[in-house]
């Protein structure tokens, strides 16, 4: 089996922060996305380990989301560093749209930063001694982009693609477009490609591409036959990432903490139709269920 290029160097994370990429040419490197806010002193830590003395010239982020780009003032404050974001998160950022950027809807943070330079589809650039192209990525984030070098079959793929899946469709959830379509769209775009490695924003870099592709288009049927499915899974990977952040809950908070998150709000009104409590309660034994929580007391807490 072909081993991913030697200038690419992949820092895995865990769930709460994207994996940080770093691709080096001689004394000099790139990052492809930072990570979450509370984990950016680690991030600059990590980075600075790996640079080993070369310096860091660019962020590139896939998308906006605040896993993806929470240590980006960090890092360019650590580093002096430039910041190239996807063109259609631009204005969001540069106004630091809360709202735009789902951190006030989703209940998380971030670090507010400017950008540099922006990304288009079709746009190509130098990275890590490689040539990469920018391809569209709707679905998860519609303005999000994915890297592809052709010369050795590596796919950058944010969450647009992972292992087991794809990131939360942000947009059927919320009613503001169709997160479905476009997702499978980028489905079909990236199974045309000749991908032989795909490193994706969470979990390890993988080489089995037709088997993630099948599970992500099942996971999309899935979704299109059940829209509560959908509204579930988000509510559950959002609620996972905040108790990560926060490591503890209590159990008697959730119900408000549920209602007055949009995000759970938007999403129980459309698909589910609890009241806060009951849907607190499936919630909880949901996360208890998966191993991802552990009640303790009054408290849920982080497995």
């Amino acid at each position: 089996m072909s081993r991913l290029p030697e200038s690419l160097h992949v820092l895995e994370r865990g769930w709460l922060s994207s994996n940080n990429i770093l691709l080096f040419d001689g004394d000099r490197a790139i990052l492809v996305d930072t990570g979450y806010v509370s984990h950016a002193e680690q991030t600059v830590a990590l980075v600075r380990s790996a640079l080993d003395g070369r310096r860091l010239t660019d962020i590139v982020n896939t998308h906006s989301h605040s896993d993806h780009i929470g240590g980006n003032a960090a890092v360019q404050r650590a580093f002096g560093c430039r910041i190239t974001v996807p063109a259609g998160m631009h204005d969001a950022v540069q106004q630091w749209d809360e709202n735009a950027l789902l951190l006030s809807v989703a209940g998380q943070a971030g670090d507010r930063f400017s950008a540099d330079t922006l990304a288009h589809p079709g746009d190509t650039r130098e990275m890590g001694g490689l040539h990469w192209e920018a391809l569209a990525a709707p679905g998860h984030d519609m303005d999000a982009l994915m890297y592809f070098n052709r010369d050795h079959g590596v796919l950058i793929s944010g969450d647009a693609l992972w292992r087991d899946g794809f990131g939360i469709l942000f947009a059927d959830v919320l009613g503001t477009g169709d997160g479905i379509g476009e997702a499978r769209r980028t489905l079909d775009a990236i199974a045309r490609l000749p991908v032989r490695h795909v490193i994706p924003g969470h979990g390890a870099p993988f080489v089995e591409v037709e088997e993630a592709l099948a599970a992500a288009y099942a996971r999309l049927r899935a979704f299109e036959e059940d829209g509560s499915r959908m509204a579930r899974n988000a509510i559950r990977a959002c609620t996972t990432f905040s108790l990560l952040d926060m490591r503890r809950m209590p159990l008697a908070d959730l119900p408000a903490w549920l209602d007055r998150t949009p995000l759970f709000r938007i999403a129980n009104d459309r698909f589910l139709h609890e009241t806060p409590e009951r849907l607190a309660d499936w919630l909880v034994d949901s996360l208890v269920k998966a191993g991802v929580a552990r009640r303790e007391g009054e408290w849920l807490v982080a497995a």
